[in-house]
This record gives C-alpha cells, sequence and structure tokens, in this order.
C-alpha cells in the first residue's frame, strides 16, 4: 500500500520517533563521509508553485546524497491546476518518477496530487501545514536537550502552517506548547479543536506565551502570498517580536528558533537570530537529514529495522 508524507497527524508516535533516529543515523554518516545509496535509480519531482531556497537545495542534495536523481519543476512550467488539472500531473508523474514533492499554496491541491498518484507524496509545504520543517525543528530539539517530550515550546507570531505543524506535534508527542498570536491571527480555531488530547495553551500575549519556555520560535509575520497585508501585519504584530526583553519571560538559555526566511528586525532582531542561543543553521541543516529520511521511510521502508527505533515503528 502506498504511503505519503502529507502531514504529522497520520504518524504514529513510534514514527515519529524513528523517523528521527534515522535522519540522526544518516547524518551521522554525512558527518563521517560515508555513503548510503539506498535510492540509486530513483527519481524525486519537485512541483514548486512557492520558491525557496532551504526546500529545493535540501531535497535535491538529499536524493543526490542517497544515490538518485531529483527533477525541479517550477511554478512556470507546470501550471499545476491551471494549465494541467493535478489529476492529470499526478498521473502522469506517477509513470516516469518514484517519487513527487511538492511546495504550494492550497493544501487541497497537495492532498488532491496525493489522491491520484500512484507514487508517494510529500508535503513541502502548503498554507495549512509545514510536516518536513517540523521534523527538522524536532531533531534539533533532540540534539540539544535529548527528551524533546519534556520541553514547553513558545511559538510567537502569526497562527498560519507553522504554528499548525506544531500543534500536530503538540498532540503527537505530547508537547507542552504555547502559542502567542495577534487577535485576528490564532490558529484557526476548528484546526485546533481536532487535538483534544494536547497541552496547548493559545494566547494574545506574547509575554504569557513564552512565560518558562525552553525554546521560542517565530516565523515571517508576512508569508508568500501575503505580501499586500505587509504594513497592516507589521503594525498589529508589533509588541509580538522576539528581541531580548521578550526571552526575559523564557527559562534561562532558552534556544531560539527560526525557519528561516528571516525578515531581519520585524519578527526578530538580529541579536536573537545570531546570538548564541540561536539554532537556526542547526534547523535548516536538520531538514537535509529528516527529508532523506522521509524519503527512504516511504520507498524504502525495510531499512527502518536498521536503528533503534525502527521495530516499533513497523509494528
Amino acid at each position: 500500500m502506498k504511503r505519503d508524507f502529507i502531514d504529522l497527524s497520520s504518524l504514529s508516535a513510534a514514527e515519529g520517533h524513528a523517523l528521527l533516529s534515522l535522519a540522526s543515523w544518516l547524518k551521522s554518516d554525512v558527518k563521517n563521509r560515508l555513503e548510503h545509496p539506498y535510492l540509486r535509480g530513483k527519481t524525486l519531482a519537485m512541483l514548486f508553485q512557492k520558491p525557496s531556497l532551504r526546500t529545493r537545495l535540501t531535497f535535491e542534495a538529499g536524493m543526490a546524497q542517497l544515490g538518485g536523481h531529483a527533477i525541479y519543476l517550477g511554478p512556470n512550467e507546470i501550471g499545476i491546476g491551471e494549465r494541467e488539472s493535478v489529476k492529470d500531473v499526478a498521473r502522469n508523474l506517477s509513470r516516469w518518477v518514484d517519487l513527487i514533492m511538492i511546495r504550494t499554496f492550497a493544501h487541497d491541491t497537495c492532498v488532491e496530487l496525493a489522491r491520484e498518484a500512484s507514487v508517494p507524496v510529500i508535503n513541502g509545504l502548503t498554507d495549512l501545514l509545514h510536516p518536513c520543517q517540523l521534523l527538522a525543528d524536532l531533531l534539533t530539539l533532540k540534539e540539544h536537550h535529548g527528551d524533546f517530550t519534556r520541553l514547553r515550546i513558545a511559538f510567537v507570531g502569526d497562527g498560519f502552517n507553522l504554528a499548525n505543524s506544531w500543534i500536530e506535534a503538540a498532540e503527537l508527542f505530547g508537547l507542552d506548547l504555547r502559542v502567542g498570536s495577534p487577535s485576528g491571527y490564532e490558529p484557526d480555531r476548528s484546526f485546533v479543536q481536532r487535538f483534544k488530547r494536547s497541552k496547548i495553551l493559545i494566547s494574545n500575549d506574547p509575554k504569557e506565551a513564552v512565560s518558562g519556555a525552553d525554546a521560542v520560535y517565530t516565523d515571517t509575520w508576512t508569508s508568500m502570498g501575503q505580501e499586500r497585508e505587509a504594513a497592516k501585519r507589521r503594525r498589529e504584530f508589533r509588541g509580538f517580536q522576539v528581541n531580548r526583553e521578550l526571552m526575559k519571560h523564557a527559562k534561562p538559555g532558552a534556544l531560539v528558533m527560526h525557519c528561516l526566511p528571516a525578515h531581519r528586525g520585524e519578527e526578530i532582531t538580529d541579536e536573537m537570530l545570531d546570538g548564541p542561543s540561536s539554532v537556526v543553521l542547526d534547523q535548516a541543516e536538520n531538514r537535509l537529514h529528516v527529508q532523506k529520511a522521509i524519503m527512504l521511510w516511504l520507498l524504502k521502508p525495510e531499512v527502518l529495522e536498521r536503528w533503534p527505533d525502527g521495530a516499533a515503528a513497523r509494528r
């Protein structure tokens, strides 16, 4: 049966931990200059409706390191949903490649692509979710703190796709999550209500959200497709900047996290982004390793048996 990687909600906690363990293992091989060409002869099609530095480079480099090949398809090359239907794109690509990654606007486009394709589909980002980034973030927390499930995470900013994926992660792993957003920019209530077991606080007070946090996470206030709202958002998000004063409310030594790209001087100061508590470059690097783990999990699930948490994930 075909598997896709569209969200974190479809994973079990055991699968989530196993993917992180696999990513750590693959990362150690890179550091030790060991080859692991498990996907030799495999091809990844990368569909981009939104531009990206990290998503493109990490998927393309990751596929090369696994022995496979990646093909970039930019926004004007296919016109998915306009020049050609999502269904036709999915069915054609399935005849040529082994794996599809899409970075797009509407989450429904990603879901339809996965439904119509006969090969696995990976959500590289939609306006609803960013699960690849979240696994990279969790791997980063694991590297710095070990058992990340005991941490308090504060997300400060727009209740958009990153906040939603943090909510999914909180449900999956039992995280203590606090989301601080201006009034009118909170995560969608109907989305939050799907996750009833999670310890999630949603507040319009950034200081309350950050209080006692082990890690403070932020993202740009204006995402792609929202450019016309930029000036309005800068006014309404005033007070939600991650800076020295806000970080005083977190635990001493709390990590500073950002998925990048950053609008320096808006959602975060240079001092915080470049400071000793910042792990943003670790997060960016770990995109490479978790995405390799995802691709292996989808195309070579038998590799799950090669690392400590794999047996639990296969049950």
